[in-house]
């Protein structure tokens, strides 16, 4: 059956063909999505302009609330990354859910509350920046805050990612420091739930750091940023499968800063850089994840390449 969405196909990009190979690997357990989905880049190719006007023009305002639906119905997944930035509340989960199907599966940031040790010197921290969060690696916090309003969406979750910023030697010396810290958190971290850990400190992958997530059950997140090993290298090392979930982040390229991305490739409307040895990388994920059975979920961020739709029908052609 036709949806409104099917009547107006974007010209020159292919979202029918996309659509079906996306529904085709999460009928198999592999959910492949971008990292957010508000992207006016996108218009013509997973967004229909005409959906987004108000009195015959553009409206920006429309588009940012409603452009989820249509996005939901290309894709099966995609990584919240807003809310590292916040604890959501139970309004904004309601009338978030409303606007995807119960099929869509959801990968979402833990807030940075949680997973920062010092808040970083930056002007929208005021004056807390530079000092220590005392709320780090709370599970309490992380269950009431973040957790209870998730609560009646949670067969819709996918993943839980606690992103771990680069740490400096104030925070932690070493990975055994860090596994010392982050060991009992994951311990004390409520059931029922699918959780990940990324970290940003290449000499913390060791064999003790992957050690610690294989008793708990937390996938590595197979992550493509500036400063850590290429995706094929994290996944060829001894001991990093530390689950029977796969969970990847393409989000960087090596050596390339995050604000250089987005002056290069904003809007984001077309593949600028390809990266074939991370689009190889998440193939080969993929792949592995359909031979053995595992689910897995991939998030692709525009700037990798500059457009993350056009990567994703790369990866999966």
């Amino acid at each position: 059956m036709n949806t409104l969405f099917d009547l107006h196909e974007p010209s020159g990009f292919d979202r029918d063909g996309l659509r079906e190979r996306l529904r085709t690997l999460a009928a198999r357990g592999v959910f492949i999505g971008g990292s957010s989905w508000k992207y006016e880049g996108w218009l013509d190719q997973i967004y229909s302009r005409y959906l987004y006007q108000t009195r015959g023009k553009f409206s920006k305002k429309l588009f940012e609330e409603t452009c989820l639906a249509e996005y939901a119905s290309v894709f099966p997944s995609v990584c919240g990354d807003f809310a590292f930035y916040q604890f959501p509340s139970e309004a904004f989960w309601a009338k978030l859910f409303r606007q995807a199907p119960p099929s869509f599966r959801w990968g979402f940031k833990v807030p940075e509350q949680i997973s920062v040790p010092v808040w970083p010197v930056q002007p929208r921290y005021g004056a807390t920046a530079g000092l220590e969060n005392p709320t780090f690696l709370d599970a309490g916090l992380f269950e009431q805050a973040f957790l209870r309003p998730l609560e009646p969406y949670r067969e819709r979750v996918g993943v839980l990612i606690f992103e771990f910023g680069r740490f400096g030697k104030r925070s932690f010396e070493s990975a055994a420091e860090f596994v010392e810290a982050l060991d009992p958190f994951l311990g004390r971290l409520p059931g029922g739930w699918r959780y990940a850990v990324e970290i940003r400190n290449a000499d913390f992958l060791t064999p003790r750091y992957f050690d610690c997530l294989r008793a708990h059950n937390v996938p590595h997140v197979y992550n493509a940023w500036t400063a850590m090993p290429e995706i094929q290298e994290q996944f060829a090392m001894r001991g990093s499968r530390t689950s029977d979930l796969i969970v990847a982040r393409a989000l960087l390229r090596q050596g390339r800063a995050y604000e250089d991305a987005v002056r290069m490739f904003s809007p984001y409307d077309r593949v600028q850089d390809v990266n074939q040895p991370v689009r190889n990388a998440l193939r080969e994920l993929v792949d592995v994840a359909l031979v053995d059975g595992q689910p897995a979920f991939i998030f692709v961020n525009n700037r990798l390449e500059g457009n993350s739709p056009a990567t994703i029908v790369a990866i999966t052609d």
